[in-house]
């Protein structure tokens, strides 16, 4: 599937509206629980001096966490131009801009386009491709040490949901859809690139996984 194939759908979801909205609701609120978590399992020495790699990472906002924690450098990895001036406004923000990227690439066509990062985030964007597994797989070999993924859990209602999501969608002439992955696949193709899980946490609908390359 192509770059603009990939990118279509999701601009029907993700407009500059939406990255306005994300970006008030970050001011108002920060991260939401199941970020709060992830990043609450990684130890101070694990992010100090590293380079961070947001892949699908919207305004960033797990990346100027993790900058503001220790991280040395981070870079956004994004199909949509969308979210740019929302995520350059944010590191401004935190007083972040000069360790801070945005840029437009495919990472599934492009991998080359990605350098690699000691932490590499997927947080909910493999639920936004039929090539979530795929991508996964993509970050898991770009991630030095670190891959940070959240993804819906496999629950019935969650299912039921997505389904009922992607009706909605398909009757409003969107092209736009959600895929529940099976977490097996998605842990598999982290084992692939060599890495294994370190650390789990769920809420209701989301999970998060920590995965580490092995030692």
């Amino acid at each position: 599937m192509s770059s603009c194939c990939r990118a279509a759908p999701c601009a029907e979801m993700f407009t500059p509206k939406d990255a306005r909205k994300r970006l008030a609701r970050y001011r108002r609120k920060g991260l939401d629980k199941i970020e709060r978590a992830m990043l609450a399992s990684l130890t101070a020495d694990a992010v100090s001096g590293t380079r961070v790699l947001e892949i699908g990472g919207g305004i960033g906002t797990i990346q100027v966490e993790l900058l503001a924690a220790g991280a040395k450098s981070g870079e956004i990895i994004e199909l949509l131009p969308a979210y740019e001036p929302y995520a350059r406004e944010l590191a401004r923000d935190k007083g972040l801009e000069d360790r801070s990227r945005f840029r437009l690439a495919d990472v599934l066509e492009q991998p080359e386009a990605a350098s690699r990062a000691d932490i590499v985030v997927l947080d909910r964007v493999v639920c936004c491709s039929p090539d979530g597994v795929q991508l996964l797989g993509v970050a898991a070999r770009l991630a030095d040490r670190i891959l940070l993924v959240v993804y819906p859990r496999d629950r019935w209602f969650i299912r039921v949901g997505g389904r009922i999501v992607n009706v909605v969608f398909q009757i409003l002439g969107w092209s736009f859809r959600i895929f529940l992955h099976p977490r097996d696949s998605l842990y598999a193709a982290a084992r692939t690139e060599g890495l294994v899980v370190a650390e789990t946490g769920r809420v209701v609908a989301w999970e998060f996984a920590v995965f580490r390359r092995a030692v």
